[in-house]
């Protein structure tokens, strides 16, 4: 038999042989238990306890009535449970005095079962999210907090401080929940990004303060962005040239990383837009990549008979991290004030795609900059490139 359930039998059958263990199992609740039968009847224990059944202040040998009382209070909230039954649990105990170390490996069952369902929740949560893509990520955030308020009442429970502890290995994903799936929309923002960044002057510094490169999905677009922020970082000319220069230094087209056909591809992609705007795209799917990452470390780790409750509940903490952090920056991304609307209109018969026009309404236009150009017309290179030197 699973040690679990014999546990959940044994700590059942001490009640029922010595009601005075009752008082030792203050902490343990009914559902704790992992089989509806074993917590509606310690429900019943319970509740006969409390109601001070006839059988607690009985002189004597312990009435049969304990017995069959509980067995008729519990089952009148589930089905299938019978005296021959209840006396299955009392010939499973081995010893009633041990009832409260077999009440913490109920605990510790329970534990492992309750950090492991709201893991999955989160993950739910999170493929939702990336699915609806469009809307905010509010739904995966939320159930990340109610995981964190579960795993600090469940430390409560066991008694340890609830703190942040790396594993000394590092779980691998669970390969029976496959991460949430990304959208072809997903790389067309980032390649849309990238291509702003590229060519529009000071782009970088929409986004640089809280976007990362790890938050882009296709890894050779997140070396791209890489590449920008070092151009950036050192006070250099961006454009589609420095860019390739940067990848060249980085070894990135010798190790066919990205080829300069798939650099140029990327900036050709230029639309008019707003950095900030798409790199929040970007970024909200890296809050719900990075919320299945850590709902699905979290699973794995509940699914580790090895670990103790407290480790456990240390180490989902843990997992939780790399969250914490993207969320700190998916709020500073969203902190800057939204732009006025403007009553301008697209002209007659000529009518934008959807999504440049809602990157046109997310921009936000510097002080001093020239209004910007209307939709139909899109940046040519020569828009964007200053004239070389030495021609007229």
């Amino acid at each position: 038999m699973n040690p679990l359930m014999s546990a959940e039998q044994a700590v059942l059958g001490a009640a029922l042989l010595d009601p005075e263990q009752l008082t030792h199992l203050e902490w343990l609740a009914a559902d704790h238990f992992y089989r509806p039968v074993h917590q509606a009847l310690f429900g019943a224990l319970r509740k006969l306890r409390n109601d001070g059944h006839p059988a607690l202040s009985a002189d004597g040998p312990l009435p049969l009535s304990w017995v069959t009382d509980a067995v008729g209070e519990a089952g009148q909230h589930v089905r299938g449970l019978t005296a021959a039954y209840a006396h299955t649990l009392i010939q499973a105990c081995p010893r009633t005095e041990h009832a409260p170390v077999y009440g913490r490996m109920v605990l510790e069952g329970s534990i492992h079962r309750t950090v492991a369902q709201h893991a999955i929740r989160l993950h739910q949560a999170a493929r939702a999210d990336a699915v609806q893509g469009e809307v905010e990520v509010e739904g995966a955030l939320r159930t990340a907090d109610v995981l964190t308020g579960v795993l600090t009442d469940l430390a409560r429970r066991w008694g340890t401080d609830p703190r942040p502890v790396p594993p000394t290995a590092g779980p691998s994903a669970a390969t029976d929940i496959p991460p949430p799936a990304q959208s072809g929309q997903v790389a067309e923002d980032e390649r849309f990004l990238l291509a702003v960044l590229a060519e529009q002057p000071g782009a970088m510094g929409e986004v640089v303060a809280w976007l990362r490169p790890g938050d882009f999905a296709d890894a050779t677009h997140g070396q791209l962005y890489r590449c920008l922020g070092a151009l950036h970082h050192r006070g250099e000319p961006i454009d589609r040239i420095t860019l390739l220069w940067e990848a060249q230094r980085r070894g990135l087209l010798a190790d066919g990383t990205v080829s300069s056909e798939q650099l140029a591809s990327v900036c050709e992609g230029m639309v008019p837009g707003s950095a900030d705007w798409f790199g929040q795209r970007v970024m909200r799917s890296s809050v719900t990549r990075t919320a299945a990452a850590s709902a699905r470390a979290i699973r794995t780790l509940a699914q580790d008979e090895v670990l103790g409750p407290g480790r456990l509940i240390n180490h989902a903490l843990h997992a939780l991290g790399p969250l914490d952090e993207v969320r700190a920056r998916w709020a500073t991304a969203n902190s800057s004030p939204a732009p006025k609307p403007t009553a301008s209109t697209p002209p007659a018969g000529e009518p934008p795609p959807a999504r440049v026009k809602a990157a046109r309404a997310r921009s936000t236009p510097r002080p001093g900059a020239s209004p910007p150009a209307p939709a139909s017309r899109l940046p040519t290179l020569s828009a964007t490139r200053p004239p070389s030197r030495g021609h007229p």
